[in-house]
């Protein structure tokens, strides 16, 4: 194995296993996650590896199985972010009109600060929950992805085979699926990994407020809000779930990057 592919499986090893881990956690969990199983912020040891939470639930057993809806969210809303901001992108950079009223909408958006778009959406939203958070995550992510995404479709529409498409009269969707998306794969990818380490923020960050999952659920931000009065008598319920939000935002950064073909005069492929 060349040093390259070895040194790409090695920064994505860790986001495959961290993402694999959240998801079958609920299985691997050694107790019930809403059992008592030790006294109220009890120290770890016993039957308890990490000790308990407020009412003496497992911690481990709640880390195990807190990430799974968390990794799910961020992924849908990652993918909806960067699809959406690469057809705007595309399309704007092809026709200029749309591409300045994309703009000026995104600037307008980009004003909302990030709580309180999570708290106009999901209180207004019907019984709230966890597709309310997955709304508010998109409206709040599309126009930072939308213009990275406009300015790189920008240097491909000026390219000399997109206007000739264009000239030769191709539709606008065949220019933006078959001659602009495929050349921003790079920009892309990178972007995906950026907005699923903002998804991951703004899902913790509903959790947190209590807006989006409700308890008893295992949720890692829940858990930071329900334990932060305890941190002193057992530190590991509050420290546990902010390493678990920490390392998967930044591993699965890390696999996007590490995926990214690389870019540099050859990335605008002519054929």
């Amino acid at each position: 194995m060349s040093t390259r592919p070895r040194a790409t499986v090695l920064r994505v090893l860790p986001a495959l296993l961290l993402v694999c881990l959240a998801l079958a956690g609920t299985w691997l969990a050694p107790h019930p996650i809403d059992a008592p199983v030790a006294a109220p912020y009890a120290e770890p040891g016993g039957d308890a590896l990490l000790g308990g939470d407020q009412l003496g639930r497992d911690v481990l057993s709640r880390l195990l199985a807190g990430g799974r809806e968390l990794v799910l969210s961020s992924l849908l809303v990652a993918a909806l972010v960067t699809g959406s901001a690469a057809v705007l992108g595309a399309i704007g950079a092809l026709r200029p009109r749309v591409g300045r009223l994309v703009e000026r909408t995104a600037d307008v958006l980009m004003l909302l600060p990030a709580v309180l778009g999570i708290l106009l959406v999901t209180l207004s939203w019907p019984g709230g929950g966890r597709l309310a958070v997955i709304a508010a995550a998109v409206v709040l992510g599309v126009p930072y992805a939308v213009r990275l995404a406009a300015g790189a479709a920008a240097l491909v529409a000026a390219s000399g085979y997109v206007e000739a498409a264009a000239a030769s009269g191709e539709r606008l969707w065949h220019l933006v699926l078959r001659d602009i998306l495929p050349n921003l794969r790079s920009t892309l990818l990178a972007l995906f990994g950026l907005r699923f380490v903002a998804a991951v923020y703004l899902v913790a960050t509903a959790g947190f407020l209590q807006v989006g999952p409700q308890p008893p659920a295992a949720d890692w931000a829940l858990m930071i809000r329900e334990n932060s009065s305890g941190i002193l008598l057992n530190p590991w319920s509050v420290v546990a779930p902010s390493l678990a939000i920490g390392l998967l935002a930044l591993s699965v950064n890390l696999a996007a990057a590490a995926l990214a073909p690389q870019t540099g005069r050859k990335a605008v492929t002519v054929a």
